[in-house]
C-alpha cells in the first residue's frame, strides 16, 4: 500500500494551502461573523480552475482524480469551511450533469460552470423530506413539451447563484417504489414561477447561503430532463452523493487540522503558573489525541477517495465520512478546551470551527443513516475490513 501522494498531487496541495492562507484565512473569521459574502474568494477560486474540479478537460475542466478532490476540500476547510461549501453542491452538480446529462446539455452547460460564469447545487432537500428522499412532494407534470413543476425546497446551497439548478422531482406521483417515478431537471433561475424566498438562519456554515426555493408552475423544457430519460432521477443524485461524503470526510479532515494547528499553537504561547501550557501532562494529552485522530481521519478520508477511483464504494465513503466528521467535532472541542475561557470568545478561530464541526455529522447523510449503509455494504460483501 502506498499511503503517499504523487509529486502532482503535493504540488496541487501546496498551491492550494497558499491560496487559504493568503486570501481566506487572514478575512474569514470577520468575514464570517459579520455575514459578508466571500466575493473575492469565490473570484479567486474562478481563477484557479476549481469550478471545474468534477468537469471533464473536454469542456474545460480540471477532471480531478477523487484524492485530489478531496485535497481541494481539505485545503479550504482548513482556512473556511463554508467556502468549501459553495464549491461542493457546484461540484457535485457537475459531476452528475457530466455522467448523465445529454451531449446537448453537456455542451450547454459545462464549459460556463468550469470557468465559474456559471454556478449550481442540487435541489434534493424538502421541508419533509431530507434523508428520505423517495417521500419528496416536487412534482413534474409533462404539459406537451414542458414539464410544469410545484413545489418547495429547502437547505439548498447557492441556492441565489445556481443556474441551472438540478431539482429532483417525480414525473410519476404514483410509482411503486417511488424512485421509479423520480428525474431531474436542469431548471434555470429565471424560469417564470421559480422563487429564492428566503435565506435560513444557521448556527455555522456560514459564507455560503442556504435557502428555501419555492416552485410555483414552472415550465421546464422537456429537453432539460437530465440524460432525456424519466424514471432514473435518485440513482442519478446517488451516484453525486458518493463524491459528496469524499467532499464531507475531506471537509472534516480540514476542520480538524485547523483544530490542530490553533490548539498547538496556543499551548506554546499560553502561560500558566510560569510556563507554557503545553508543558502540563493535561495538555499534552489533549495534543496527541488531536494530532493522533487527525492523521487517522486524513488517511481514511483518501482511503475512501481512493476507493471511488476504483468503482462504487459505498460502504468505504460511508466509513469516511462518519469516522472524519465525528473527528472533526471531538477535535474542535478537545481545542475550545485547550483554549480554556478563550476558546469561547468569538475572537479566537476555535468556536468558530466547533459550530461548522456539528454540520459535518448531518450533511450528505447523517451518520446514524450511513451506519446502516456500511453495515448492507458489509452484509453485500462490497466492502472487507
Amino acid at each position: 500500500m502506498d499511503f503517499t501522494l504523487d509529486e502532482d498531487q503535493r504540488e496541487f496541495r501546496a498551491l492550494l494551502r497558499t491560496f487559504v492562507d493568503r486570501e481566506i484565512i487572514p478575512v474569514a473569521r470577520e468575514w464570517e461573523h459579520s455575514g459578508r459574502y466571500p466575493t473575492e474568494i469565490v473570484r479567486g477560486m474562478a481563477d484557479m480552475g476549481l469550478f471545474g474540479i468534477t468537469i471533464p478537460a473536454e469542456y474545460g475542466g480540471l477532471d480531478l482524480d477523487p484524492v485530489s478532490f478531496a485535497l481541494v476540500f481539505e485545503e479550504i476547510a482548513r482556512g473556511w469551511m463554508g467556502i468549501a461549501g459553495i464549491l461542493g453542491s457546484h461540484s457535485l452538480a457537475c459531476r452528475m450533469i457530466a455522467m448523465h446529462g445529454t451531449d446537448e446539455q453537456k455542451r450547454a452547460y459545462l464549459p460556463d460552470l468550469a470557468t465559474g460564469a456559471r454556478r449550481t447545487g442540487i435541489g434534493l432537500t424538502e421541508p419533509d423530506a431530507g434523508t428520505d428522499l423517495q417521500g419528496i412532494r416536487t412534482t413534474a407534470r409533462l404539459d406537451g413539451d414542458h414539464y410544469v413543476v410545484n413545489g418547495t425546497k429547502m437547505w439548498i446551497t447557492n441556492a441565489r447563484h445556481a443556474n441551472p439548478l438540478p431539482v429532483l422531482v417525480k414525473t410519476d406521483p404514483s410509482a411503486s417504489p417511488a424512485h421509479r417515478g423520480m428525474s431531474i431537471l436542469l431548471v434555470e433561475a429565471d424560469l417564470d414561477g421559480y422563487e429564492v424566498t428566503r435565506d435560513i438562519p444557521k448556527l455555522g456554515y456560514k459564507g455560503t447561503e442556504s435557502c428555501e426555493i419555492v416552485l410555483t408552475d414552472v415550465r421546464v423544457p422537456r429537453d432539460r430532463l437530465l440524460g432525456g430519460v424519466e424514471g432514473i432521477g435518485l440513482k442519478q443524485a446517488l451516484s453525486a452523493l458518493e463524491w459528496g461524503r469524499v467532499n464531507i470526510a475531506a471537509r472534516s479532515v480540514g476542520i480538524a487540522q485547523r483544530a490542530h494547528e490553533e490548539a498547538l499553537a496556543y499551548a506554546q504561547q499560553r502561560q500558566a503558573f510560569g510556563r507554557n501550557i503545553a508543558d502540563f501532562q493535561a495538555i499534552q494529552l489533549k495534543l496527541a489525541t488531536l494530532a493522533t485522530q487527525l492523521q487517522a481521519a486524513r488517511l481514511m478520508a483518501y482511503w475512501a477517495a481512493d476507493a471511488v477511483r476504483r468503482g462504487r464504494a459505498d460502504g468505504e465513503t460511508g466509513m469516511a465520512k462518519v469516522f472524519c466528521s465525528e473527528v472533526a467535532l471531538e477535535s474542535a472541542i478537545d481545542a475550545m478546551k485547550v483554549h480554556g475561557g478563550y476558546g469561547y470568545s468569538t475572537e479566537f478561530e476555535v468556536e468558530r470551527l466547533y459550530r461548522d464541526a456539528i454540520l459535518m455529522s448531518i450533511g450528505e447523510g447523517t451518520n446514524d443513516i450511513l451506519r446502516t449503509v456500511i453495515a448492507k455494504a458489509l452484509v453485500r460483501g462490497e466492502v472487507r475490513v
